[in-house]
């Protein structure tokens, strides 16, 4: 399995006509999780969503790209 880099948003079921979709959903529903949390409280959520999601993935030759691309071009 290869990372997935295109737009991959989906919610089974559903189908999404506009340009409000389920990738929007999600950033809606990330920055809802973050509301009234402290910086140090949203690190931590940060932490724990991410190893979450890794976990779910598993395959760690698609999680060392995912940590790969996501520092390229951080200074």
């Amino acid at each position: 399995m290869s990372l997935i880099l295109s737009p991959n948003f989906h919610e089974p079921g559903r189908h999404f006509f506009r340009a409000y979709g389920p990738g929007d959903e999600f950033y809606e529903a990330l920055i809802e999780m973050h509301r009234d949390l402290s910086d140090e409280q949203s690190a931590l959520v940060n932490a724990r969503l991410i190893l979450l999601l890794a976990n779910h993935i598993g395959d760690l030759s698609v999680l060392r790209d995912a940590l790969r691309i996501a520092r390229e071009g951080v200074f």
